[in-house]
């Protein structure tokens, strides 16, 4: 573990509802602790919903109430030798103080945040003024696209360049890629965001069903979960193996798997 650094603190946001983003911070999240072998810890502001707070209280009650799930849990916990990771119901304008309260409290190596989709509030500017990274799930519908350009400029031209924020790297992600459509619509769109100075990683995300499988009294393989990682069978594909792995890369944190 890092325990000597500082927890880096990590927001998969965006402005444009369904773009994917709790759904990968969950889905990073989990693999990083319980595959990776990192201490992380999710802050959830998005308030109302608290979709993040929501997901880890029903995780909890099947893992409670069903064997095969607390089955699941105990030999988690053995192998690992440690915890689930703690998910934080917050808002906005306590969230900075939370994740330090959290971080004074346990060592942890990332910190992630689900955030509001919005910045016309000054509590949503404080909080990603202190994010180290953001990364903007993005999509091949014009009207996400342009949604999001417009969002992460005001991050990179307003919020970053004001001096006093702690913002390392910007980046966007390319989310529910349909396999159909050709790589040249991609093309003319990263000609786009290059001109406006944006950087999208190399990893892309494709569009699958399995992205939406949660815990289930029929214990069918899970794939999006705040106490277990995906089911291998269901990573396969997916995407996110690569994605953390390049995530870890810019945030240059070593390898702990």
């Amino acid at each position: 573990m890092l325990m000597e650094k500082e927890p880096v603190y990590l927001a998969f946001s965006t402005q444009k509802g369904g773009a994917g983003k709790t759904t990968l911070t969950v889905l990073v999240a989990s693999y990083l602790h319980y595959v990776k072998g990192y201490d992380v810890a999710v802050v959830d502001c998005d308030y109302p919903q608290h979709s993040i707070a929501g997901m880890r209280q029903r995780d909890l009650k099947l893992a409670m109430e069903d064997n095969h799930y607390k089955a699941l849990a105990y030999e988690q916990f053995t192998r690992l030798g440690k915890k689930a990771y703690p998910v934080v119901e917050s808002s906005t304008e306590r969230a900075i103080d939370d994740a330090e309260r959290i971080t004074g409290q346990a060592a942890f190596d990332l910190v992630f945040f689900d955030l509001p989709g919005t910045v016309n509030n000054p509590s949503v500017i404080r909080a990603l003024s202190n994010m180290d990274y953001i990364i903007a799930p993005i999509s091949a519908d014009r009207v996400v696209l342009e949604s999001t350009l417009r969002y992460m400029t005001v991050v990179n031209d307003v919020i970053r360049k004001t001096g006093v924020s702690n913002i390392k790297g910007t980046y966007l992600v390319w989310n529910m890629v349909d396999g159909r459509e050709k790589s040249e619509l991609y093309e003319v769109y990263e000609q786009v965001i290059a001109e406006l100075g944006l950087h999208v990683l190399k990893t892309f995300i494709p569009d699958s069903k399995r992205f939406r499988r949660e815990l289930s009294a029929g214990h069918r393989p899970l794939f999006r979960s705040t106490l277990f990682p995906a089911d291998r069978s269901l990573l396969r594909g997916s995407n996110i193996e690569a994605l953390t792995d390049e995530v870890l890369t810019l945030l240059n944190l070593r390898d702990n798997g």
